[in-house]
């Protein structure tokens, strides 16, 4: 079998050998990043006078020709030629002649795959961050919609305090919002350009490193040649960043789900986003969240498999690298359906706000205000949780609610509790409206919250 060695290697290659050599059907998917970087290192070597003006034309002119071929389905495929850029390299000789051959010239496949890898995973980051501010912009507009539906808030699975949906939304924003920050912060490290590290100590040619770096859209080349073309965590550090996101999104997804049952009915997704069971007539399952829930575990792989690929690895090209690609792919692709999935299941649910305010009448989840109501008649915070916990537990004893206990059996537990004004105390949204300090959910608040995240979002400021 003939593949391509180069002169120091016989021809011919075990068929095995050849198999794992190969990685055109994964890389392949950085042909517009290889052109790319190929038309920006030839203008490069021009400006460098390594090759003439009309050389480098010429090249340019060819490498379009494939880019087209790729792009409307004409280019072949060849895994005897071993990856993506000597697949580009010979078609491109076959158009343009010998001339293809010059293309090559101080440049290495190490600086080569390190650079179109940042640049495919630079124009992925950049589409995550747009399907991130579309899923924020869902949020937003979902919890204006929502602004005066109550619900309780939850520790432990368990009912808590009263609160209000659009604050619970407008915490699903936060977490998305930070997710995106990260991906920004990740973006302007690995803006950098490896193109003229060589293979690993850069090159005698004198080439323009910083002006191929500007027509590629990095800030500047990278300072050290064997740091290029060996290091990956600008690939670990954005699949981080997205196992984290996926995370976020599988709580979200989380709460769908349980939202979604009968038991918590807050919730009913379109039929778009559900599906139906193949034996049971009646369901209609929440199978967007859950299959979000699931991608999140890929994400976490992908991260993991690229920490643990690079972590003995000595400085210098490692052909185990080759082995970074498939994670990275996976991680973005596994992203942007997850994002697209669920703005689409989240922008078109309905939520039943009865179902949601009628929660706030079990779980006693005013106690903690009737606690706070003794603090303010001079009880200590210890003293007057004690008094409310024996309250509690009267009125699970008696089967009701602690804002159903009778006034009498309330003033017997403390002469506070006596009077008229408790009840104020025991009203879920009286006791929302209370809690209008910054970050809580009293409806002025969570209104300036949506306002700020709006401004946040459509400036990409912090």
């Amino acid at each position: 079998m003939t593949v391509a060695r180069g002169g120091r290697l016989p021809a011919t290659i075990d068929a095995a050998m050849e198999r794992l050599n190969q990685s055109v059907d994964v890389d392949s998917k950085l042909w517009r990043e290889d052109i790319d970087g190929s038309i920006a290192h030839a203008e490069g070597l021009a400006r460098a006078g390594v090759i003439d003006a009309s050389e480098a034309e010429t090249l340019v002119r060819g490498l379009r020709q494939v880019a087209e071929e790729i792009q409307n389905g004409s280019f072949v495929w060849d895994p005897k030629k071993e990856d993506v850029h000597m697949n580009i390299e010979s078609r491109l000789t076959e158009i343009v002649g010998k001339v293809g051959g010059k293309l090559h010239t101080a440049r290495s496949r190490n600086d080569q795959v390190a650079t179109d890898l940042r640049l495919w995973c630079r124009r992925q980051t950049d589409e995550v961050i747009e399907c991130l501010a579309v899923l924020g912009e869902v949020l937003l507009d979902r919890a204006d919609e929502q602004i005066d539906v109550l619900m309780p808030t939850y520790t432990h699975l368990q009912r808590a305090q009263p609160s209000r949906l659009s604050h619970h939304l407008m915490a699903w924003q936060e977490m998305l919002w930070r997710d995106r920050c990260r991906l920004v912060d990740a973006r302007a490290r690995l803006n950098e350009s490896p193109l003229g590290a060589g293979a690993v100590a850069g090159s005698g040619y004198p080439l323009d490193r910083d002006g191929v770096a500007r027509a590629l859209g990095f800030d500047r080349p990278m300072q050290n040649s064997i740091d290029a073309t060996a290091s990956r965590d600008f690939a670990m550090e954005l699949t981080s960043a997205l196992a984290i996101l996926g995370v976020h999104l599988s709580r979200i997804g989380e709460e769908i789900v349980l939202w979604s049952t009968v038991e918590f009915g807050f919730m009913t997704l379109s039929d778009a986003f559900s599906t139906s069971s193949s034996m049971m007539p009646q369901k209609k399952n929440p199978d967007v969240a859950e299959l979000v829930r699931g991608k999140s575990a890929r994400l976490m792989g992908s991260a993991m498999s690229l920490l643990a690929l690079e972590k003995s690895l000595s400085f210098g090209y490692g052909r185990d690298l080759q082995e970074d690609k498939a994670p990275v792919f996976d991680a973005f692709e596994s992203a942007l359906l997850s994002l697209r999935a669920l703005t689409g299941a989240i922008a078109t649910a309905r939520f039943n706000t009865s179902a949601l305010e009628q929660a706030l009448a079990r779980g006693h989840v005013c106690a903690t205000d009737l606690a706070d109501y003794l603090v303010l008649e001079g009880v200590p915070f210890r003293d007057a949780h004690h008094i409310v916990g024996a309250l509690v537990r009267e009125a699970e004893l008696r089967s009701v609610q602690l804002g159903e206990l009778p006034q009498d059996v309330l003033g017997a537990h403390h002469s506070a509790l006596a009077g008229p004004g408790v009840q104020s105390a025991l009203d879920p949204r009286q006791a929302v409206e209370r809690r209008a300090l910054v970050g809580g959910p009293a409806k002025a608040r969570v209104e300036g919250a949506i306002r700020d995240a709006r401004v946040r979002w459509a400036n990409g400021t912090r």
